[in-house]
């Protein structure tokens, strides 16, 4: 587990508490799996993950798939159909999305069965000004675990480490876009920053939410120490992980709601006219999750695009 991240280390400490928050709910994401409940018999499927939680039962219990007794995996399996793809299927579909895009193959390496060679040219493209036109284009991973197909950090099946130079995930390939294409760290901050407005992933179960926003925050300060030598400051974290917390949402991929409901008000008592008309406080209420649209630097509810409204 340490050798993917540790939540307790720079720079994922620094901005631990925004990367737990939920934009919808304006709250936490939440546990939304009992898999915790042997740690602390507290902790429901509807518990809060906060910082002080974390610190209580331990950081490193928070594990990628690769690390999870083979029980709980099975039993996640079972439960929520967890099933992790191995990096060389997410890279396969995600040649066949580029071969899509720029009307070719082998854009940026080649398969060769379970593994690939990359392609170490610049990419070119048709256009002058069209590898912006890639950087900003919109991608989403649906039910995305630990977003295997944005960020290939490791393989999610073997937990083996993956180099910059070899990594295949979808804002890989823009970070790489954006490195051949920018001289300056001004222009290499901003392009990199609309790389990571441009991608999108939900996920039910909080942990997973989690490790996933961690693997883009890590994505991100490795690529700007691979180019710069150095490492972002707070305000640059902070920065981009409220574009990954925005991106990255807690949702029930079917209704387009947050996972059971809308948070109940803490010590929130009933009275005799919440009685009086329907009012029940062990009733679900749905919460449309919102995300936003950055470059109309607007909000709207996941159901509203899925809806075409």
């Amino acid at each position: 587990m340490n050798e993917i991240f540790n939540l307790n280390e720079y720079p994922v400490v620094n901005v631990l508490g925004l990367l737990l928050k939920d934009k919808t709910t304006k709250k936490n994401i939440i546990f939304a799996t009992n898999a915790y409940s042997d740690i602390d018999s507290k902790i429901t499927e509807k518990t809060q993950i906060t910082e002080a939680l974390l610190l209580k039962i331990g950081f490193d219990k928070i594990k990628t798939r690769v690390d999870k007794s083979e029980e709980d995996q099975v039993k996640r399996t079972r439960k929520k159909a967890e099933v992790f793809t191995p990096s060389w299927i997410c890279n396969k579909m995600n040649n066949h999305c580029d071969t899509e895009w720029f009307g070719r193959e082998g854009v940026f390496n080649t398969e060769k069965g379970q593994t690939w060679v990359v392609n170490e040219l610049p990419i070119e493209f048709s256009n002058e000004n069209d590898w912006k036109k890639y950087v900003d284009s919109k991608r989403l991973e649906i039910t995305c675990g630990e977003a295997p197909y944005i960020v290939s950090r490791y393989d999610v099946a073997t937990g083996e480490f993956i180099e910059i130079n070899n990594r295949i995930g979808i804002l890989d390939r823009k970070l790489r876009v954006v490195n051949e294409n920018t001289d300056t760290k001004e222009q290499w901050v901003l392009w990199v920053t609309r790389a990571f407005q441009s991608v999108y992933g939900y996920e039910f179960q909080g942990d997973n939410v989690l490790i996933a926003r961690v693997n883009l925050l890590l994505t991100f300060t490795e690529y700007y120490k691979d180019r710069w030598g150095d490492t972002p400051e707070d305000n640059e974290l902070k920065k981009i992980a409220n574009i990954i917390v925005w991106n990255i949402w807690q949702m029930d991929g079917i209704t387009g709601t947050v996972p059971f409901g809308k948070p109940k008000e803490e010590n929130r008592q009933l009275t005799f006219f919440d009685y009086m008309q329907g009012i029940n406080d062990t009733e679900d209420e749905e919460m449309d999750c919102i995300i936003r649209d950055w470059r109309s630097d607007r909000t709207l509810t996941y159901r509203s695009i899925k809806e075409g409204k």
